[in-house]
């Protein structure tokens, strides 16, 4: 008899406690991201940092208590591998907008964004992308954002840099045939030229190789001022090693993937002598930038890369606007989040224009020197 009355007992605070779980569970609202990025292979570590940025920024919302649709919101990320590949990423956006996802914060590089932002596009879902190729958002859709800089921004300062800054007249450059690094070297081309230098020579390789000796020996013997190069530091690297040991004394010139830990780290003692672009400013000059390093190290127990704060503004860019609109519905909050203006982490200015790239270009030269990456300037000025 005591056996079945604390059977009984059981079998009721089990009904009570998945009562009150179901009340609490019809009193939230569960607002789900799509999130895709190359998480495995050799740009796994530019997903995970941007990954981390954007848990950071929806663990807070979290916390914060804020009321969509009637309910109070929990921020959930959709996380998938789109390997850097565009088919992938293809397959990739088709599974996230099937999951019903309220928005996306995604893709990271611009060959795989420019794709899958069909997808997201033709089912009305807001994209929010780390892409900096001009393409993604010259396509017209109104659904497109990004979370930086763009390359013919990013470009047209690299280029004038290398001519006015570096005195460098004739130049070469290589790109690895992605969205990104031919985008990239497209815009620098046409600021070398508009500043008064000349692109000697164009040279091309794949975001898989390793080996430049045949590119850089033809680039030896143009008696080249810079290299610049269009591409990630798995190749960068690499080619920066080789350059010294070609006894190619032009420095090397590269956009915000080699300015990274990684770079350093493959090009090794050859390492200086090299130059690279960030959109952005540093993050100890970005608005909240030591707040935002000092809560991702507590965070994730390493200091955030160079695009975990861009990535944590993308994702409260998007949270900002349905807030605004007091709804998580795509339909509701568009509106909000192409007027939106805030100050976030990397900028106190955070505003788009017509086509969903940012109104505020910022643009950061660094150089290595005795293995570690130092600003040399920064440039900073409001889309017209």
């Amino acid at each position: 008899m005591k056996t079945a009355t604390i059977f009984s007992r059981v079998a009721v605070c089990a009904a009570l406690i998945s009562a009150f779980g179901a009340v609490h569970a019809a009193d939230e609202e569960v607002v789900r991201f799509g999130f895709a990025a190359p998480l495995t292979g050799p740009q796994s570590h530019y997903g995970e940092d941007m990954r981390n940025g954007l848990t950071l920024a929806l663990e807070e919302a979290n916390a914060e208590g804020i009321e969509l649709d009637g309910k109070k919101a929990r921020f959930e990320l959709l996380s998938r591998d789109d390997q850097a590949d565009p088919r992938t990423a293809v397959q990739v956006a088709q599974q996230i907008v099937d999951e019903n996802v309220n928005g996306v914060l995604g893709h990271f590089n611009s060959g795989t964004t420019i794709p899958a932002s069909r997808v997201y596009h033709d089912a009305g879902l807001p994209q929010i992308a780390m892409a900096t190729s001009p393409e993604y958002t010259a396509q017209g859709y109104e659904t497109a954002f990004r979370m930086m800089t763009s390359d013919t921004q990013q470009g047209a300062a690299v280029g004038e840099f290398i001519v006015n800054d570096l005195g460098a007249k004739n130049i070469a450059l290589i790109d690895d045939r992605t969205a990104y690094g031919q985008g990239l070297s497209d815009q620098v081309a046409k600021a070398v030229e508009r500043s008064g230098g000349k692109v000697v020579l164009r040279e091309y390789t794949t975001d898989k190789a390793n080996d430049f000796t045949s590119i850089l020996t033809n680039i030896k013997g143009r008696n080249v001022d810079a290299v610049f190069f269009g591409g990630l530091d798995a190749q960068s690297g690499p080619m920066r090693r080789q350059m010294v040991t070609l006894g190619i004394e032009a420095p090397l010139v590269s956009g915000e993937m080699t300015r990274s830990d990684t770079f350093l780290r493959l090009a090794g003692a050859a390492a200086d002598n090299t130059y690279a672009s960030l959109a952005g400013v540093p993050l100890s000059s970005m608005a909240a930038g030591e707040k935002f390093a000092s809560d991702y190290q507590s965070r994730f127990n390493v200091s955030p890369g160079v695009y975990a704060p861009y990535a944590y503004d993308g994702a409260w860019n998007m949270i900002a606007a349905m807030k605004e609109a007091g709804s998580a519905q795509p339909d509701k909050y568009l509106e909000k989040l192409a007027s939106l203006k805030r100050a976030g982490a990397t900028s106190e200015n955070i505003a788009y224009d017509e086509n969903g790239d940012l109104s505020e270009i910022s643009v950061t030269i660094y150089e290595v020197k005795d293995g570690k990456w130092e600003m040399v300037k920064t440039m900073v000025s409001q889309n017209q």
